[in-house]
């Protein structure tokens, strides 16, 4: 890689060991679970487009999780061509991670968490524009994090998130018409399981 971001990673992880316990504990909880937060929000988005006026809302709602998968399948194609190693293994001298650092053949180029967190953001704030107001701040606290706990580079989580967050946007963009229609087909004729899953 030619990027070169150990600077701000040291200057990071520094202030990190310098926190209140308290503060280092609230990160690693963050970074570890945080993500589940937006597997909450999909459920949430998809329960609440169920009750909605036309095939539209659904299909956004289900599109979230599925460009979110998609985006993090592009992450790792991208993370096994890089190799870039996780700088808690590579910089000498560097604060200790906060986390056990990953194990070797785990590349650290992009960040899988930021990758996810912007997908998720991205895709839910399509679905419902006034969550982009909670999701966008959810995603930069998640990439924040993974360089604050030591186990990556502050260019690792800046272009998971753009990378995520552009993935998502073009396969919603690019489904929300297929999907839709397949919902509106489904609703019209469709067992009653699948039916109640799209809603009435």
């Amino acid at each position: 890689m030619t990027m070169n971001t150990s600077g701000l990673y040291r200057g990071v992880t520094g202030f990190a060991q310098s926190a209140p316990t308290w503060v280092q504990s609230a990160f690693q909880a963050w970074t570890a679970y945080g993500l589940l937060l937006f597997g909450v929000l999909f459920t949430a988005v998809w329960w609440r487009s169920r009750g909605r006026v036309g095939p539209r809302p659904v299909a956004l709602a289900v599109l979230a999780p599925s460009a979110t998968g998609a985006a993090y399948a592009t992450s790792e194609v991208v993370k096994n061509t890089v190799d870039e190693e996780r700088p808690c293994r590579a910089l000498a001298g560097a604060a200790a991670s906060l986390v056990p650092c990953p194990a070797s053949g785990d590349w650290s180029f992009p960040s899988n968490h930021a990758v996810i967190a912007g997908a998720a953001a991205v895709a839910l704030a399509m679905a419902v524009p006034r969550l982009a107001l909670l999701t966008v701040p959810l995603a930069l606290l998640m990439a924040f994090s993974r360089v604050f706990v030591g186990v990556h580079y502050p260019h690792d989580v800046a272009w998971g998130l753009l990378l995520g967050g552009a993935v998502a946007a073009l396969l919603v963009l690019a489904l929300t018409g297929p999907v839709s229609a397949v919902i509106a087909s489904v609703r019209a004729r469709g067992p009653r399981a699948v039916v109640w899953f799209t809603g009435p």
